[in-house]
């Protein structure tokens, strides 16, 4: 029965992308088909409906919509320049220099918003020109852009890492967001010295030369930016508010700031209100339907099935963690960072925590292991904001993506093969 059971669920769920369908339609309706193997119809549609009702009721999940809110706030509010005058005043006068301001203002950013659309859109439309003006090659600032805002997803404050803390039944959050600090900065250091390559290779113009009175001063304008940071993990980890509290103070503390450095209208505050909606519409819609999934998975039996067979190939834990991570890079191609982290979570947690890999280590390697797929076709949601925003075609951007995914995987598997590089700071928080 469970065999039937899979193959029903991986024959529909594959013919409905190819179709076309949405990935979260695609999800829910695999998963009504492979229900009607144990039950009638009637019982299988009220079951689907009512298991991605039960799915959403996480007071948890009410942190996505704040720290989405928050982004869109910061990307209307002046709070973006600021981060790029300060990573511009931190790289000096080097040869390339905005592809570094791009990425060291990706991580910035994402410290404070935690969204990855929301850093490539903001990012993307301020220092696309300034590249264009100094003969940058398109597609490479692109590349950058695309790839070095993923960093959002891995520093906290993180959606993806509240989803997997849902996902793997309780693994802290202060944990997780502690964990994302040294994997983000890694990452973003090996896109650096990617960069860097490409900087020598194309002989890219230097920077303009920046004082220490430009530093110091965009230090002090983007203090109070910065500040949300402390503000949030800080207030988490001390304890004084949990990661939903906190998204809300994000929410307050960057609306008043926006109105502070009189950058956002009152005015604005409408359609960013329904442009936040309908991202988190989006957002919790996959999160439904890939609860739904993930309950008739666990219903049939199949994570104990995958698991059993897995460790029937190996008991290594290195061999296990190296065919984790190449189902993921296949997986993150067709798939959204939401729902693959809700339906695969069930599935190879258990599988690792067998062979001693720690809860908060394995969610950071699935995190940075799916980013990457958000930068490829035919899905990756940041390839698609990235190329729309930039004006260029999906073909001509993906030679020089090819370096900065190299680079990406590099970071994947140092951070598989050394634990202390998630695991480090959570210990000394005492966290884990």
């Amino acid at each position: 029965m469970e065999g039937i059971a899979i193959l029903i669920l991986v024959l529909s769920f594959v013919s409905l992308l190819l179709l076309g369908v949405p990935v979260a339609w695609s999800l829910g309706l695999s998963s009504f088909f492979t229900l009607l193997v144990s039950v009638s119809a009637l019982p299988a549609a009220t079951t689907i409906a009512q298991r991605m009702a039960t799915g959403l009721d996480s007071f948890s999940l009410l942190a996505i919509p704040f720290f989405v809110l928050a982004g869109e706030i910061m990307n209307k509010g002046g709070i973006a320049n600021r981060l790029i005058d300060f990573a511009k005043g931190l790289t000096g006068k080097l040869p390339g220099g905005l592809l570094y301001v791009n990425i060291i203002a990706a991580m910035l950013f994402g410290a404070i918003a935690g969204s990855a659309a929301a850093a490539a859109s903001a990012l993307g439309s301020i220092l696309g020109k300034r590249m264009d003006d100094e003969g940058y090659p398109k597609t490479l600032g692109v590349a950058v852009n695309i790839t070095s805002s993923t960093t959002g997803l891995i520093i906290p404050p993180s959606n993806v890492l509240i989803i997997y803390s849902l996902a793997s039944g309780g693994v802290s959050i202060a944990a997780l967001f502690v964990a994302g600090y040294l994997p983000g900065i890694l990452l973003g250091v090996s896109l650096m010295i990617c960069a860097a390559i490409f900087i020598k290779k194309n002989k890219l113009p230097f920077a303009e030369a920046v004082s220490f009175g430009y530093l110091a001063n965009a230090f002090w304008r983007a203090v109070p930016s910065l500040f949300l940071l402390f503000l949030v993990i800080g207030g988490i980890v001390a304890g004084v508010f949990t990661a939903t509290e906190a998204s809300a103070i994000a929410v307050v503390y960057t609306l008043l700031l926006s109105l502070v450095y009189r950058e956002l209208k009152l005015s604005e505050l409408p359609g960013i209100l329904v442009r936040s909606s309908e991202t988190t519409a989006v957002v919790l819609l996959l999160i439904g339907t890939s609860m739904s999934m993930s309950w008739v998975m666990s219903a049939e039996d199949i994570p104990q099935l995958i698991s059993e067979f897995m460790l029937t190939l190996s008991d290594n834990k290195w061999v296990i963690l190296i065919v984790i991570n190449i189902i993921l890079l296949f997986v993150g191609t067709f798939m959204d960072i939401t729902p693959a982290v809700l339906i695969f979570t069930p599935i190879f947690l258990p599988v690792v925590t067998k062979v001693g890999v720690d809860p908060v280590h394995f969610g950071m390697i699935m995190v940075v292991n799916l980013c990457i797929g958000l930068c490829t076709p035919p899905v990756g949601s940041l390839l698609f904001v990235g190329v729309s925003i930039a004006k260029i075609s999906l073909t001509q951007v993906l030679r020089p993506l090819l370096p900065f995914f190299l680079a990406m995987i590099i970071a994947l598997a140092l951070i598989t093969l050394f634990p202390e590089i998630t695991l480090f700071l959570p210990r000394i928080f005492d966290l884990i």
